[in-house]
């Protein structure tokens, strides 16, 4: 179910009676004598756009999993310039007893003088490993299980228009780590011996980014550049010193330009610069922080200490009054065990989906994929919120 308890449209936004959402569909099939253009201006006045859905899905990962996903989109500020605030959180339980509980916000400030960054999340979380690099055999994998702890905050202050730079603090735990299938003693003990029992990882992060995007929810024009250099220290309490570097950085264009169409790219680096990340932090397929890397490929499908990546997407209308769209996406990526290695296994992943729209001022969908990938791999894909 989708719920409006409050809706604001900033003033640089078109009106936007005309557009529908899930909302709308159900107030008029429970009202069929209710007004739409007299709802829509009484929206505008008020504040929050909250979408909220219980859903059923199933992707690779998870198998099938019922959910309950909340959003929450609003504005501090107004006029051109001003950027979306918003809150997500949901709960999911799948088929493979697994529990995924993430909150995350992404705060600006009133002139977007700071923007405040949380991310975490509860998972436990019964998987498949496939071993490093981009050959390992698909009918190869081995199904482990742990518990684990994110907590990544950051806060950035501004620099120039767009432009933010700041610190933040990561914390990784894991615990309760076991192979529960397999295959022999000598390979269970090896596999165990590579895992470990337990993991953490803390450190100070420095963070530069560049936003030009007026809507962080659903970006249909402007610019993305977020770069993050992760120290973990012993002296903070990390198992072991390491040092990572994220370079993440995506383009939206207006095509055809003076269409509702977007055009979008992404770059996604993963880098590990020095030091031996803990197996389940090394850079993964599907192990990003909204895990939607690699649409066609399982969750830690590929692992290496360096991921490559990049995707692009066309994102279209289906219906006039916005309340259905269409995406084609395409992706490559490859992982190698050392920056120096050449980049000669390039991975691709492609697909198509459907875009339900939840909440029409907030610029909220549901997102229906089905990707494909080398050697028979596909599945279907979930998002509330745009995949990037």
């Amino acid at each position: 179910m989708h719920t409006d308890i409050m809706d604001t449209i900033p003033k640089n936004d078109p009106d936007k009676s005309n557009n529908r959402d899930l909302i709308d569909v159900l107030h008029h099939l429970t009202n069929k004598h209710s007004h739409p253009h007299a709802e829509a201006r009484v929206l505008k006045a008020k504040k929050y756009n909250l979408s909220l859905i219980p859903a059923a899905g199933y992707t690779l990962q998870t198998g099938f999993a019922g959910l309950i996903s909340a959003n929450v989109g609003y504005f501090n500020d107004e006029g051109e310039n001003a950027k979306i605030s918003s809150i997500s959180s949901s709960i999911t339980y799948s088929e493979y007893d697994q529990t995924i509980i993430p909150l995350t916000a992404d705060i600006w400030t009133k002139g977007g003088k700071y923007n405040f960054i949380s991310d975490n999340r509860y998972i436990s979380y019964p998987s498949y490993i496939y071993g490093l690099g981009g050959k390992t055999d698909p009918n190869k994998s081995h199904t482990i299980n742990f518990t684990a702890l994110k907590f990544h905050q950051t806060i950035l202050k501004q620099v120039t228009k767009n432009l933010y730079a700041g610190v933040g603090l990561y914390y990784d735990q894991f615990w309760n780590i076991k192979v529960i299938d397999p295959k022999t003693r000598r390979i269970d003990s090896i596999i165990q011996t590579e895992l470990g029992r337990t993991e953490l990882a803390i450190g100070p992060t420095f963070k530069l980014l560049y936003d030009s995007r007026t809507n962080q929810i659903n970006a249909d024009k402007g610019n993305f550049l977020n770069i993050v250099y992760r120290d973990n220290l012993q002296s903070f309490g990390s198992n072991n010193n390491w040092q990572s570097l994220l370079i993440d950085a995506r383009k939206y264009i207006n095509f055809p330009k003076g269409s509702k169409n977007t055009l979008a790219f992404w770059s996604f680096d993963w880098l590990t610069l020095s030091g031996k990340p803990p197996y389940l932090l090394l850079p993964s397929t599907g192990w990003d922080d909204q895990y939607n890397t690699g649409r066609g490929y399982i969750q830690s499908r590929f692992r290496g200490k360096q991921m490559v990546y990049f995707e692009t997407e066309y994102r279209y209308k289906i219906s006039r009054n916005g309340l259905v769209g269409g995406v084609v996406f395409v992706n490559v990526e490859n992982f190698s065990g050392d920056l120096s290695q050449s980049y000669n296994n390039v991975l691709p992943g492609y697909g198509a989906g459907l875009r339900i729209k939840l909440n029409k001022h907030s610029g909220t969908n549901l997102c229906l994929d089905y990707g494909l990938g080398n050697n028979g791999s596909g599945g279907f894909y979930v998002n509330l919120g745009e995949v990037f």
